[in-house]
């Protein structure tokens, strides 16, 4: 199985901030040589009205045409749009399928079991793209915190990375939202780490392999007991077969 890129973003999505990050997602999505195929699904902003919806098409489809792909919107909003086998099919046939942000909870609810998530699965195995911002990065992880409960407690999540929790925007987390960071890593047992994610930076690797930090500010991974920060350029290697991540270059505490 030829898993390709993940792409877990803070924030950014289809900004000019974030051109080089996906510029390089284009560039590794498997297209060989011919215009890459993205697909924008604004899922987890799906209860938000048809005016926020709209406003993620209008923004993926002028971002991704601008740097050259060839991007449709797939109106994914709802259970039972994410079981139309038209839009199933409009994704598989994708290289770079990316979720923008909104609501974690509902963005898995929504794609759970779901025709579309299996053919956004399918791309990703075959070697293409996963790029999730904000919420499509949350749902990789083990768990979604429920902020209302400051995280005591959260609902699972699809875990296809070796990370318990995904937190985005990480650097704008207000003091009052610190108990939350604290109160995760106190839930995280032996060997599991939680992920922090700044704005307009994003976390890109495959797994099993290198990861590396790109955008604006950094990457920060959390154990119980440690922390360790990441900037721009600098790499880790997450590994799958067990819980533990490992890191490459100088890292910032």
């Amino acid at each position: 199985m030829n898993n390709g890129l993940i792409a877990l973003l803070g924030s950014g999505e289809y900004l000019p901030a974030m051109d080089k990050v996906d510029q390089y997602l284009l560039a590794n999505c498997g297209a060989d040589g011919r215009k890459p195929r993205v697909v924008c699904l604004p899922t987890a902003a799906g209860r938000e009205g048809d005016a926020s919806v709209n406003r993620w098409f209008e923004m993926g489809v002028e971002h991704f045409t601008r740097l050259g792909a060839d991007v449709q919107t797939v109106p994914v909003i709802d259970t039972e749009s994410a079981n139309k086998q038209s839009h199933a099919s409009t994704v598989d046939e994708a290289d770079l399928v990316y979720f923008s942000g909104g609501s974690p909870a509902y963005l898995h609810q929504i794609m759970k079991d779901s025709l579309v998530w299996k053919s956004a699965q399918k791309v990703w195995e075959r070697g293409g793209v996963y790029a999730g911002c904000s919420a499509g990065a949350m749902i990789l992880g083990r768990e979604i915190p429920d902020f209302r409960a400051m995280g005591l407690r959260s609902i699972p999540a699809f875990g296809l990375i070796p990370v318990a929790f995904v937190m985005p925007h990480f650097n704008t987390i207000p003091l009052f939202g610190k108990p939350l960071v604290a109160t995760l890593r106190r839930r995280l047992t032996e060997g599991e780490i939680m992920i922090g994610i700044d704005e307009e930076t994003a976390l890109v690797g495959k797994l099993n392999e290198e990861w590396t930090v790109m955008g604006k500010a950094k990457v920060h991974v959390f154990t119980k007991d440690d922390s360790k920060s990441y900037a721009a350029g600098e790499k880790l290697i997450m590994k799958q077969s067990d819980r533990y991540l490992y890191s490459q270059g100088a890292a910032q505490r």
